[in-house]
């Protein structure tokens, strides 16, 4: 929150002292071992915005965010999975086939793959890690399919009860379920036991991790894509972002993710020094969970429409991401997934939003509890809140660590007003799924209208019906004001002199360095 122009901003002072600082890191950087040719070498060190928790370890326990995937591309390895230039590439599946009935799903192994412990990755592990899984969209993809069948070591045969044309996207897309973990050991050590020491098979294997602290990650040099030319990662525990900015600057940290408003401007200035924007595929919203209680203030409409008009998100978007995030009308669908569906940009209208409260009955505008939200965003937060009480909606922002904030939204114990945001990967059907239909991780209550048409896509064959289908779904969604989007983030990260590959934006609208075997440091 320091560098929030809502919240105190960044003084002169400060913004000095990074600009002589600056000029002193640029030229007195502490380097690790250079690259050179002969295996990996050196170390990479990243500055990141939270608490790392150890379910994000675990691809089983996959939530319906994006950040489980900043461990997973480094420790564990999937079937198919997003990747450069291709949202499914083969992985541990070297191939993979439909049948004509939209039946049955062939998948071959990559030969000769092992695990960190040596084991070879076959069928039982990729049929194991599917059942085990227990994250978001766990109950559809339990519910659709009909057996996972191991034929030998090499091939893997998931048949489903019905034609589902979202299958690969729900499987290796979407969730965490096609991402790999060793059957032999996690039967040994347990899910807590594997939480402690994970063993995957990606490019990176795990060394060691201190509660708030940090993550220390170490080459697998067998892997089989390609080696990674760094020796080691590191991912550093630094939750404000001037101390981030300042461990970059000092050469601490290669990489420092989310740095806002005055701080990246000021980085921007600092010679030797690059802040790249990443537009990510994370959409931010308000969600009203007691919009379902017809008691409640939410319940009517037309205050959920205030709240959105009452957003000014222009000026928010220029102190915050300089003016780079989107100001899409999608509450919860980014504009690079398939089925997207473009809807009126955002207005603002503080006037409107207030007769829009008084028709509802609010003319003096009422108290709306708390307002929860990840403690990484609480600047956002600040912002939007010191716009609703300017048209009367009076709230308390209540800032939880990004593993406790989900973890209550998805057990529906958060009130009032929830700012959330959403990166998985997925396609229009798997967020709706997730955010919007009956029985998803995040949904509070439901509309018969959009649970229908979502029963009616998912057995759709044909694109074009089918695109009608989910078009129609995000305009209700809009109509309805169910949600209020706020923007589809743009990240800046830091990014420090002697890295020469850093992996940011390899993978279209990922917000974070991937593919790891794809980083590099500078040769000297």
């Amino acid at each position: 929150m320091g560098s929030s122009v809502f919240g105190g901003g960044t003084s002169e002072a400060l913004c000095r002292w990074f600009r002589a600082l600056g000029l002193i890191a640029g030229l007195a950087l502490v380097a690790a071992a250079p690259v050179r040719a002969g295996g990996p070498v050196g170390q990479l060190t990243y500055g990141v915005h939270i608490s790392l928790a150890p379910t994000w370890f675990d691809p089983a326990e996959t939530s319906g965010i994006v950040t489980p995937y900043l461990m997973l591309y480094a420790l564990h390895d999937a079937m198919v999975k997003p990747m450069p230039g291709q949202p499914l590439a083969p992985g541990l599946a070297e191939s993979w086939s439909e049948s004509e009935d939209g039946l049955t799903y062939e998948f071959v192994l990559r030969p000769g793959v092992t695990f960190h412990n040596g084991d070879p990755v076959t069928a039982a592990d990729v049929k194991f890690s599917f059942e085990r899984y227990r994250g978001a969209s766990n109950a559809i993809l339990h519910a659709r399919v009909a057996a996972v069948e191991t034929p030998d070591a090499g091939h893997v045969r998931i048949r489903l009860k019905q034609p589902w044309p979202d299958f690969m996207t729900f499987y290796a897309n979407a969730t965490g379920a096609d991402w790999i973990v060793p059957k032999a050991y996690v039967e040994k050590v347990g899910d807590d036991g594997f939480k402690k020491a994970p063993v995957g098979a990606g490019p990176y294997k795990f060394v060691s991790f201190t509660p708030g602290v940090g993550l220390v990650l170490e080459a697998f040099e067998h892997y089989w894509r390609k080696p990674p030319t760094i020796k080691r990662l590191v991912f550093k525990v630094i939750p404000d972002e001037a101390t981030r900015v300042a461990a970059l600057l000092r050469g601490e940290v290669d990489i420092a993710y989310l740095i806002s408003g005055e701080l990246a401007e000021e980085l921007q200035r600092s010679p030797g020094f690059t802040l790249t924007p990443t537009t990510n595929q994370v959409p931010f919203w308000l969600y009203f969970p007691e919009q379902w209680n017809p008691k409640s203030p939410w319940h009517d409409r037309r205050v959920r429409q205030a709240a959105g008009l009452a957003i000014d998100r222009d000026t928010i978007n220029q102190a915050l991401t300089l003016n780079h995030s989107l100001l899409t009308g999608n509450g919860v669908v980014p504009d690079n997934f398939e089925y997207y569906w473009q809807l009126p940009a955002p207005v603002f209208d503080r006037a409107k939003a207030k007769a829009l409260l008084a028709e509802a009955g609010y003319p003096n505008g009422f108290d709306a509890g708390d307002y929860f939200c990840d403690t990484t965003f609480a600047n956002i937060g600040e912002a939007v809140i010191n716009d609703l009480k300017a048209v009367g909606i009076r709230v308390q922002l209540r800032p939880l660590e990004r593993a406790a904030f989900y973890k209550a939204y998805a057990e529906k114990t958060l009130k009032n007003i929830i700012q959330a945001s959403s990166g998985a990967f997925g396609n229009a059907a798997t967020r709706f799924e997730a955010f919007v239909v009956k029985g998803g991780a995040y949904v509070y209550g439901n509309d018969p209208e959009l649970d229908a048409l979502f029963q009616q896509q998912a057995q759709e064959r044909d694109r074009t019906r089918r695109a009608a289908v989910l078009h129609t779904m995000q305009q209700l969604v809009h109509e309805r004001a169910l949600y209020t989007p706020i923007w589809q983030l743009t990240a800046h990260v830091g990014v420090g002199p002697r890295v020469a590959e850093s992996g940011l934006g390899l993978i279209r609208r990922y917000p974070f360095s991937a593919p790891y075997e794809d980083l590099a440091l500078k040769v000297k």
